[in-house]
């Protein structure tokens, strides 16, 4: 099957939660020497993308969203040990995690996957993460970056908590932040004082990449 073609089955079996296809489908692009990260940016991104639109527009509901989560994650488990690790001479350090009152992480997980598969070293907090928490880990393990992301309108003040409280401790030139997630902004970034947003994961690995020479 050509690439274009497997891509957009990938993404239709995700949109049709059928996790068992997806896996063989991954599979599939291995054997076919499609390097892994591509299929991931190519075909499973795509795919939740569309599910996630579904359930803006009101065709899909939390079940059916979770069921398609889960086959890109099946999908993910198959292409993951297959991603390129990049060899930087000097590793980059992320905290991430999804702000405090929200428990969406999918694109949390697919930067975590990405910085991870480009050599970085990330300590993933989870989801619904108490907002000192990042604060504290970051100091900890000596990180560069603070990495937050939300689905929902609602939490989205938290990440500005987490600047005003890295201010507060005198350390928020020790930290680049970046944010993201579905209802953040350009715009949003600038009002908080976020060095960086992103609208996805490969995008999020780049520009942190650019970043921490720029630090």
């Amino acid at each position: 099957m050509e690439k274009e073609k497997l891509f957009a089955a990938i993404a239709e079996n995700i949109v049709e939660m059928e996790d068992e296809t997806v896996e063989e489908l991954c599979q599939q692009a291995l054997d076919e020497g499609i390097d892994a990260a591509e299929t991931i940016n190519e075909g499973l991104i795509p795919g939740m993308d569309k599910v996630g639109d579904l359930y803006e527009s009101g065709e899909y509901f939390l079940p059916e969203v979770l069921t398609a989560s889960y086959a890109m994650n099946v999908g993910i488990d198959v292409l993951k040990p297959h991603i390129k690790q990049e060899e930087n001479g000097e590793k980059i350090g992320v905290v991430i995690g999804v702000v405090e009152g929200d428990t969406h992480d999918i694109g949390k997980n697919l930067v975590r996957i990405m910085s991870e598969s480009g050599g970085f070293e990330v300590w993933d907090l989870g989801r619904d993460v108490p907002l000192d928490d990042f604060i504290t880990t970051a100091e900890e393990k000596n990180a560069d970056f603070i990495c937050m992301s939300t689905l929902m309108t609602t939490t989205m003040g938290g990440m500005k908590t987490v600047i005003e409280k890295l201010k507060e401790k005198g350390i928020r030139d020790k930290y680049k932040v970046m944010i993201g997630g579905g209802p953040i902004s350009q715009k949003f970034a600038d009002e908080i004082g976020a060095d960086a947003y992103t609208t996805d994961a490969a995008s999020a690995v780049k520009k942190m990449k650019e970043l921490k020479g720029a630090k």
